[in-house]
């Protein structure tokens, strides 16, 4: 080996050290007597980086290190040594379909900040200190030399990842073709969407037509899954439990499901054999991937994080070993192919796990959820809407499985190699960041008749939080300890105990809680000490719903004392900083991070309540001989330098007051808008498309009902102000007639004496005239008729003319 080093330790033709000559010659003599055979997987991909002036020494190999044109063009340049001379070159180009799901956004950030041949000069450094060499070689390592991502979206509206260099739109065949011919490395995930089958198998046989035109080797890699092993035989019957490994793969028999996934498999293998010079393949079977935002267990998180069942799901029996591997682990293998070019087409990406079903769920359930499980039976697991049919014959696949690959030729810097169980402390915390869910803890502060239930209330329904009452949760916790107590009697002594200790519960210590509490209720009339109230509220607030979601406190603590008891740290080193700074150390993961007080005068709050139905001040402590000693035990409490906001002051969260009686508003809708807008946006899962459906269907409901009955009133008010109209006219017109009635009737009254004069003393006269003109027919009538009327008056004696 130091003749090997000494031969080949000048570059004849640069004049320098050519490292890559000593690393591979180091790295081919080690590995031909290594007895692993996967140490000899990446040997040919090694040998063409040697110089062509430093032949390998001896007939053993019989191998002509003729370089491919990258490698002779570096070669040739001067400048500093090769560090990595069967790696990728500099500004590898690497493109991944959909950069925005899942598993395409954990890939593209980690390959994104990879410097490219990393893994490469890991193993060179890893092997030089096995050899103990006196002259340390140094690997440059340029920090611009990263993997450049790119690459399409799922949904065309996405925004581009940040570690995104380029997006392309899905587009014709050609303008697709040409992104991919200026890629190194080609990478399609069809894990998860199946769709992408069809594109991944086109976009692999368009580069191998090209193959000549390639200006540069390049590298194919399908991320299938396991499922294409489902329904794979043992291969030896009589010990079912021995794993399968990359050398079984031509054996594995597919799932029904996924059949295309393996015709996908079966022809990205084939591709790669014509050239590997120019174009290799190779196909990545992932074990089901976690961590992060979770793939197929993000059905059995996102369960238990919402907490609405009591037991989680464990379909079928359980039995079923889950091959797994996490997120961050398989972007590292894919690292490791991208870096090696292994001459194996079949890599097994899992991890060194053999979990059932029934341990993954039961781990998750203690560490997320309510802690329990319940198996119900395969077709019961279709009354989920949450639940696909890829999911569920994922996690019902059973198989042991060992990749020979990941553990002797890669260089793997494992995040999770023990699986999910053994690291399921951060995968919980993953999880929760990736997906923004944290607990929203709020304490609700106030003289009684204020309205903190109503907003406390609010406030849950529009955060989805616990909503934390005191009579509510000794009574909850009252019934629980029943139920523990009653298991035990019903079950036996001995079952009843293992049945405890698996839930997490002792049932002694749940027996002596019991007695004590109905024991200091008796004492007190039904009402409990601090000690006890303490415990419970501690104990609701630690459990794993309230830990997930967050709470709101209705009123309580109402005192320092309280508080500080409530509230106090656990940790013994913690008890000891409080003594030394005396300042109160607080449980950070149950305390309170927004503290609101709502203020309101004597005066308002005894006229809000004694304007309070019957109905709703009835059985409460709004009576009349009972809220004013409650005021004033609110008042005393609340007065001096030691009150439970004083406490919050101390922890630097300062309360936060609102004057009620500003608002003038009963419902305390304004209120609850401030303190929305004080807290921010939710912190946990949205609405679902259905629950969005259905509330918008639910505000159409509303808005056509509002709508309809504004305009039923409005008719009702046109109608009644009609009916108003037309009695009033109708009135009028009554009135009218009977006016017109009486003047006709004074008239007549009127012209009586005046009728009777001219009957007796015109009309007889006038009538002969008229009679007397008619007949004599004059030229002008009227001068007729007066001449006979003067003529023929009976006042008028012609004799005495």
């Amino acid at each position: 080996m130091r003749f090997l080093k000494m031969r080949c330790s000048v570059n004849p033709e640069v004049g320098q050290p050519c490292h890559s000559t000593v690393s591979g010659l180091l790295k081919m003599t080690k590995r031909l007597f290594c007895p692993c055979p996967w140490a000899l997987l990446p040997l040919w991909r090694e040998l063409p980086s040697l110089s062509p002036l430093s032949p390998l020494p001896g007939p053993s190999v019989g191998v002509t290190a003729q370089p491919p044109p990258v490698a002779r063009q570096r070669a040739a340049s001067p400048g500093p040594p090769v560090a990595m001379a069967a790696g990728p070159a500099q500004g590898r180009r690497v493109f991944l379909n959909h950069l925005d799901s899942y598993c395409g956004r954990a890939i593209g950030e980690y390959l994104s900040s990879c410097v490219v041949g990393a893994t490469l000069a890991k193993e060179e450094e890893e092997e030089e200190e096995d050899e103990e060499e006196e002259e340390a070689v140094e690997v440059p390592s340029n920090p611009e030399e990263v993997y450049e991502i790119v690459g399409t979206l799922s949904k065309p509206g996405s925004t581009k990842p940040r570690f995104a260099q380029e997006t392309y739109a899905v587009s014709p065949g050609d303008e697709l073709l040409n992104h991919l011919l200026a890629c190194d490395v080609v990478l399609y995930n069809i894990t998860e969407d199946a769709d992408q089958i069809e594109e991944a198998t086109w976009a692999a046989s368009a580069l191998h037509k090209e193959i000549e035109n390639f200006a540069r080797p390049k590298l194919f890699i399908l991320i299938s899954t396991i499922m294409t092993w489902a329904n794979t035989k043992p291969s030896d019957p009589e010990n079912p439990e021995t794993p399968f490994t990359e050398e079984d793969y031509r054996k594995r028999k597919p799932h029904p499901n996924f059949m295309d996934h393996i015709n996908a498999e079966k022809l990205i293998v084939k591709l790669g054999k014509t050239n590997q010079n120019k174009f290799s393949t190779c196909v990545v079977a992932s074990g089901h991937q976690y961590g992060a935002e979770e793939g197929v267990f993000h059905y059995l998180f996102k369960m238990c994080w919402l907490s609405e069942t009591p037991e989680i799901p464990v379909f079928g029996d359980g039995k079923n070993f889950v091959p797994t591997i996490h997120i961050l682990d398989l972007a590292a293998v894919l690292q490791n192919v991208a870096d090696h070019r292994p001459e194996v087409q079949y890599i097994l990406a899992v991890d060194t796990s053999k979990h059932t079903l029934e341990e993954l769920v039961k781990c998750i359930s203690k560490n997320v959820g309510p802690g329990n499980i319940q198996k119900i039976p395969k077709e019961d697991a279709f009354l989920s809407k949450d639940l696909t049919q890829l999911h569920l014959d994922m996690l019902l696949v059973n198989l042991q499985m060992e990749s020979n690959v990941l553990k002797d030729a890669f260089n793997i810097n494992w995040v999770a190699e023990a699986g999910l169980i053994e690291n399921i402390e951060q995968v919980v915390k993953e999880y929760k960041q990736s997906r923004g869910l944290q607990p929203l803890k709020v304490y609700i502060h106030g003289p009684p008749a204020v309205g903190k239930s109503t907003i406390a209330q609010e406030l849950c329904k529009h955060y989805r939080l616990h909503y934390i009452k005191i009579d509510d949760v000794i009574s909850e916790k009252i019934a629980h300890l029943e139920k523990i107590v009653a298991k035990e009697q019903d079950t036996g002594v001995e079952e009843g105990e293992d049945e405890a200790e698996e839930q997490g519960e002792n049932v002694e210590a749940a027996l002596e809680l019991l007695d004590g509490i109905k024991e200091n209720m008796e004492l007190n009339q039904g009402r409990l000490d601090d000690q006890f109230i303490v415990t419970i509220v501690k104990d609701k607030l630690k459990s794993m719903p309230c830990k997930n979601q967050g709470y709101v406190l209705d009123g309580f603590p109402e005192t320092y004392s309280q508080a500080m008891e409530l509230f106090r740290a656990e940790d013994d080193d913690e008890e000891e900083e409080e003594i030394k700074s005396k300042i109160p150390r607080c449980h950070k993961i149950i305390t309170p991070e927004f503290v609101f007080s709502l203020t309101a005068s004597d005066e308002f709050l005894i006229n809000r309540v004694t304007n309070l139905p019957e109905s709703v001040v009835a059985g409460t402590h709004y009576t009349q001989d009972k809220f004013p000693p409650s005021l004033k035990l609110f008042r005393d409490s609340n007065t001096d330098d030691t009150t439970v906001l004083n406490y919050f002051d101390e922890l630097e969260i300062h309360p936060q007051f609102i004057d009620v009686p500003i608002y003038e508003d009963p419902e305390n809708r304004f209120i609850v808008q401030k303190i929305i807008k004080e807290i921010g946006e939710p912190r946990n899962y949205g609405l679902t498309d259905e629950e969005k459906e259905i509330l918008e269907r639910k505000a159409a409901e509303e808005r056509l009902a509002k709508e309809a009955q504004e305009k039923a009133e409005q008719e009702r008010k046109e109608a009644e102000e009609h009916a108003e109209r037309m009695a009033r006219l109708e009135e009028w017109n009554k009135q009218l007639e009977e006016v017109k009635r009486q003047e006709q009737e004074l008239l007549e009254a009127q012209s009586i004496p005046l009728r009777n004069y001219l009957m007796k003393n015109v009309m007889p006269t006038l009538m002969q005239g008229i009679n007397e003109c008619c007949r004599i027919r004059p030229e002008d009538p009227v001068n007729f008729l007066a001449e006979y009327l003067f003529k023929n008056s009976p006042d008028i004696d012609w004799n005495n003319r």
